[in-house]
């Protein structure tokens, strides 16, 4: 198991081998309350062209859960000692929702990222609704129930199995109350609307047109103050964008971080 410490937090992490040149790596960051599973869609379509980390976010399975609030600066903190720990020197950001928040933050703080992928992700945490998120794990029905606003009824009438899966893992690996509350007040505090000007590096922005955690508006507004932001809206989708509409999700990041990343030859 690998470990990365932020002060006194041990944050855990696993990495995957790629093709991604000596110092770069795809590094995702997750949202408000969920385990790792939420990465399983992009991770399959990214491992194996990049080198790709996959943290777990403080509080969130294997890694510490020290008492919040927590903050997205705190967040950052550890995202930064995963990569440290790892010899990252270019940082492709793969962000979700609150993750996303974290990406942006780090980008702005931090010469160690090279691009940002941001996914249901706005420029400030009131235009995002952590409640729509959030399901008790200890409750497979609350869990269960959480999915009609994470998905499409389209996704959801004919991925019955996907669902099952969705839950179970879930049940296993999201956040319990407390760790969610701490998460909660770091979107609450997060605002980078006035900034968004700073943040030169490449950024591509993926939101669902029907996303009821975090408006397709706050998207639009992400990008259009992001100097090298790139739109791209999937229609129909909702907050778990990157699970209903993975093919597309996957072949638009696939492709796009193929253009950000370093040639290994060169």
């Amino acid at each position: 198991m690998l470990y990365a410490r932020n002060g006194g937090v041990s944050i855990r992490y696993e990495v995957d081998e790629g093709g991604s040149a000596d110092g770069e790596a795809v590094v995702f960051c997750g949202d408000v309350g969920l385990g790792a599973w939420q990465f399983g869609w992009q991770h399959a379509a990214l491992a194996g062209p990049h080198t790709v980390i996959t943290p777990e976010t403080r509080g969130v399975g294997r890694s510490d859960a020290p008492s919040g609030p927590y903050t997205v600066e705190t967040l950052a903190g550890d995202l930064d000692a995963v990569c440290a720990a790892e010899g990252v020197r270019n940082a492709h950001l793969v962000g979700y929702g609150l993750g996303g928040m974290v990406a942006l933050a780090y980008g702005l703080d931090s010469s160690r990222p090279a691009s940002l992928t941001l996914v249901g992700t706005p420029p400030s945490g009131d235009a995002y609704n952590p409640a729509g998120v959030w399901a008790d794990p200890s409750d497979p029905e609350a869990v269960r129930g959480s999915l009609t606003g994470l998905l499409s009824a389209a996704f959801r009438r004919t991925h019955a199995d996907a669902l099952s899966r969705i839950v179970e893992w879930r049940l296993a690996e999201d956040a319990d109350r407390e760790t969610f509350e701490a998460h909660l007040t770091a979107v609450e505090r997060f605002d980078r609307s006035a900034r968004l000007y700073e943040a030169t590096l490449p950024a591509l922005v993926v939101h669902g047109t029907e996303d009821t955690v975090c408006p397709s508006t706050a998207g639009e507004t992400l990008a259009e103050g992001l100097p090298r932001g790139e739109l791209h809206a999937v229609e129909g989708a909702r907050h778990l964008v990157g699970v209903e509409a993975s093919t597309a999700v996957n072949d638009l990041v696939a492709g796009w971080l193929a253009e950000q990343a370093t040639d290994p030859e060169a």
